[in-house]
């Protein structure tokens, strides 16, 4: 969101309440940015979700912001890192086959499974969009987060997937 468009919500009496996201990655001649954006992306919010603290009141938090009011909310986060891996469909972002079963086995502790795009058909849950499945793990330190991160991407089994092993490896 550039200042035009902030300015523009101020006007309209629509006012920026959110986040503002940026993506970075680190090249030869250092960090560059990606993308801004002003919304719950994914695999951010999965990753951002671990790191809530299980009292905080999440509708609570996003009442506070439609009613302007979020000043007065206390966020509460727990200390850590946490990592999300997205696993994919073969040919994602292209073409990719649809319909193909997902089996999740016993995934190992701060490790979170979050569905994207997959769906239930006759009781088994099969693939349905590029971006199938996000990975997050949360622990005490980055390399922590990142090696339980990667536990968990072994634990989820479909033909086709595919992943990035590059994730926070700087």
């Amino acid at each position: 969101m550039g200042a035009t468009d902030v300015g523009y919500a101020r006007l309209t009496g629509f006012p920026f309440v959110g986040l503002l996201f940026t993506g970075f990655i680190i090249t030869p001649t250092g960090p560059k940015v990606l993308e801004y954006n002003v919304r719950f992306g994914d695999p951010e919010t999965e990753a951002l979700m671990l790191l809530l603290s299980p009292k905080l009141d999440l509708a609570g938090l996003m009442m506070a912001c439609v009613e302007r009011r979020l000043d007065s909310f206390k966020l509460e986060v727990e200390e850590g890192f946490a990592v999300s891996v997205v696993l994919a469909s073969k040919g994602y972002p292209g073409k990719y086959e649809k319909g193909v079963e997902i089996t999740v086995g016993q995934v190992p502790e701060g490790v979170v499974v979050f569905h994207a795009g997959t769906k239930k058909v006759g009781g088994k849950v099969v693939t349905d969009g590029g971006r199938v499945i996000v990975v997050c793990a949360k622990a005490g330190t980055v390399e922590q987060a990142v090696e339980l991160a990667y536990k968990g991407v072994d634990c989820v089994q479909f033909e086709g997937k595919t992943f990035r092993r590059d994730i926070a490896h700087r």
